[in-house]
């Protein structure tokens, strides 16, 4: 009989059971085993800490969004506050600034009304449309004669319109007012209405040149003269002083 042998102990013999090829086990290793070999005595097993991964010496310093070195542990470093930027301009430098500005606009204002003529209404020639209105035959035609040259027309036109025609010619007068002197072949009822006012009144007749016409208002501060004929009805309107309004009247022929 062979004397008993510890628990701990590892059997001298090795040979596998019959059929199986022969195992070597390391040394300190118990067969069967399939863990981490335990250390003999019951200690506890140390295990050895993984080394962490450390970067080269000469890798660049983590960056954050900014482009600067990100020191704070992985967070991006905040941006630098902005300030808001004083204005410095004094208000004598803003009204320098205005004044550069409107300078050049007087210069060109004043050059287009004394050189141009910019406050000067544009002359015409009033023929083209005289003539429209006697070829049309649609009532007898006056044009003023005897004006002076400080009379200037300065619109002209002749238009057919529902129940007639028209010939319109505006003039400015010395005073630098306006006329316009309007020849019709509608009817007085209807012409007076439309170019004064539905309120217009006669205000007395005064005779001119031979011919006996009426005195009207008109809008705002315009004054009327009126020559009511059987085929046509003559219209002096405008802001101009009276006496204007008459010189013009006794003109026509």
């Amino acid at each position: 009989m062979e004397p008993a042998q510890p628990a701990d102990r590892v059997p001298a013999d090795r040979t596998p059971p019959d059929g199986q090829p022969p195992v070597d086990h390391p040394a300190g290793a118990v067969p069967g085993a399939t863990g981490p070999t335990a250390p003999a005595g019951g200690e506890p097993a140390l295990v050895a800490a993984e080394p962490t991964a450390q970067p080269p010496a000469d890798s660049p310093a983590p960056r954050g969004p900014s482009g600067a070195d990100d020191v704070t542990g992985g967070r991006p470093t905040p941006p630098p506050r902005a300030t808001a930027a004083k204005s410095e301009r004094s208000p004598k430098d803003m009204a320098i600034s205005l004044l550069v500005l409107l300078i050049p606009i007087a210069l060109l204002l004043a050059f287009y009304r004394g050189f141009l003529g910019g406050d000067q209404a544009t002359e015409i020639d009033p023929a083209p449309a005289i003539e429209q209105a006697q070829a049309a035959n649609a009532f007898p035609v006056s044009q003023p004669q005897g004006l002076g040259s400080d009379w200037r027309t300065v619109s002209a036109r002749y238009q057919t319109v529902e129940g007639g025609a028209n010939l319109r010619l505006g003039y400015l007068t010395p005073e630098g007012r306006g006329v316009q002197l309007l020849q019709s072949s509608l009817p007085a009822e209807r012409l007076l209405p439309a170019e004064l006012t539905a309120e217009s009144q006669p205000q007395g007749q005064t005779e001119l040149a031979g011919r006996t016409w009426q005195r009207y208002t008109a809008r705002g501060n315009q004054q009327a003269l009126v020559l009511l004929e059987p085929t046509r009805t003559v219209l002096i309107v405008g802001d101009a002083r009276d006496n204007e309004l008459r010189e013009l009247a006794g003109a026509l022929r």
